[in-house]
């Protein structure tokens, strides 16, 4: 299939009335990614040529289909009336087929949708309408077939017990030659109780002048369209189980596949492990051979080889983990670069800091990073010791092989070498310890 023969219209404009939520239907998001965001990166796949239908006050929409062809749909008056508002984008565009894709139907593949426009070309046919058997049909529309040929799409509210009978039914996405499209849209008309413009009716047009159609089967899961709460968390489910089969068959052991979530996004190295209940956020990037301990929760971090992460660990955005970190329980890492083999086994906090290879930082250290108005960072160099409960107040630097004592408050640079210690000298009151308690016991009995 050529590529830049062939033009995509993605229909976006629907509010989603039962989502029962102020953004668009379409900008919910499956594994981090809006709905239309999902079905734009199966578009660019297939085509050069992109024209998105928007409606009234979806800026958010059209911020997101920016780079292709914005057509804004005033009054929602049916998916032919739809189509119909691209024509004046499209003009000028000579592409041998024009695909009609669904904002709200994200997991449709490239490959079935490839299969729709070679079939198209392949017969001569005008129009190709993908197919599904759900089961049961309900409230689809019917495709009555003559053998190969597609005679019309009936409307289950329109259909006869006979038509209804048939298990064949519409899922809405089309491909229709280039030459044909526009002059067959616009003869679509409204005579029907909704007075809307069905784009189902080009079928029928299209027919009555001798041309033929056609249809391609799909599978239920890739044609899953969203208008619910429920029914996003149904794709949702759908697509985790493509991401968990993506990564295994990338060289990735999930322990206990069914409890890690990925984003879209999400890329993993060879002889990755993950164990049981992890989740990827968006931008993630791992290396080889590293592993991903049980309840980790990384986003926007970007990992190299032979790290080991968590259990309970936290990788936020701008983390950058070097060759051999390794990354313990209960630690949070944040716009934080840490050099090859550091680490930080527990219990500690970095923000806004780079730390040296070979650091090791210890249990319960934090970098004071923000002061209620602005951030500032740390620098801890090759080779440091940090202490346990070592507080860095930024902006401040800890010198290459130098040493924090634990418990210090470290306000000012540390030479390389040197070892700081910034915590109140120990007092011991020999016997004070019992004379307490025994105060606190005659004071107890006394009432």
């Amino acid at each position: 299939m050529d590529k830049h023969n062939t033009a995509i219209l993605v229909l976006a404009a629907g509010q989603g009335t039962r989502m029962r939520s102020d953004l668009p239907k379409v900008m919910h998001r499956l594994a981090g990614l809006p709905m239309l965001g999902h079905v734009l990166a199966t578009a660019r796949s297939l085509g050069s040529e992109i024209g998105v239908v928007v409606g009234p006050e979806m800026a958010s929409v059209e911020r997101l289909a920016a780079g292709h062809r914005l057509i804004r749909q005033q009054e929602r008056l049916g998916t032919g009336h739809a189509v119909a508002q691209a024509r004046g984008a499209f003009a000028g565009i000579e592409a041998s087929t024009v695909l009609v894709m669904y904002g709200d139907t994200p997991l449709i593949t490239p490959e079935t949708l490839a299969r729709m426009v070679e079939t198209r070309e392949r017969s001569g046919a005008a129009i190709v309408v993908l197919g599904m058997r759900p089961e049961p049909p309900g409230a689809y529309g019917r495709l009555v077939m003559a053998g190969d040929d597609l005679v019309a799409i009936v409307e289950a509210a329109e259909a006869s017990p006979e038509q209804l009978a048939i298990p064949l039914c519409n899922s809405g996405v089309m491909a229709i030659d280039g030459r044909h499209i526009w002059p067959l849209v616009a003869q679509i008309g409204n005579a029907n109780a909704k007075g809307e413009y069905y784009l189902t009716d080009i079928v029928a047009i299209a027919r009555a002048q001798g041309l033929a159609a056609r249809v391609v089967e799909a599978g239920l899961e890739e044609l899953t369209g969203v208008n619910s709460r429920a029914e996003l968390a149904a794709a949702e489910a759908i697509l985790q189980r493509r991401l968990r089969a993506r990564a295994m068959a990338g060289g990735a052991t999930l322990i206990d596949p069914d409890t890690v979530y990925f984003s879209a996004d999400t890329r993993l190295g060879q002889d990755v492990v993950v164990e049981p209940n992890v989740v990827f956020g968006p931008k993630v990037t791992i290396g080889n051979r590293v592993e991903i301990r049980a309840f980790s929760h990384i986003e926007g971090a970007q990992v190299a080889d032979d790290v080991v992460i968590g259990p309970f660990a936290r990788l936020r955005p701008g983390a950058h983990l070097a060759e051999g970190v390794h990354v313990g329980n209960f630690v949070e890492i944040k716009n934080t670069r840490m050099g090859a083999g550091a680490k930080a086994n527990h219990l500690t906090y970095l923000g806004d800091a780079d730390v040296g290879a070979a650091s090791n930082v210890g249990a319960g250290t934090i970098t004071c990073n923000y002061d209620g108005f602005d951030k500032f960072r740390t620098t801890i160099g090759q080779g440091a010791f940090i202490g346990s409960n070592t507080a860095l107040v930024a902006p401040v630097t800890v010198g290459d092989g130098a040493i924090t004592a634990a418990g210090s408050v470290v306000t000012h640079d540390v030479a390389a070498d040197a070892l700081a210690l910034g915590r109140a000298r120990q007092v011991v009151k020999p016997g004070h310890a019992a004379r307490f308690r025994a105060t606190k016991r005659r004071l107890k009995n006394e009432g």
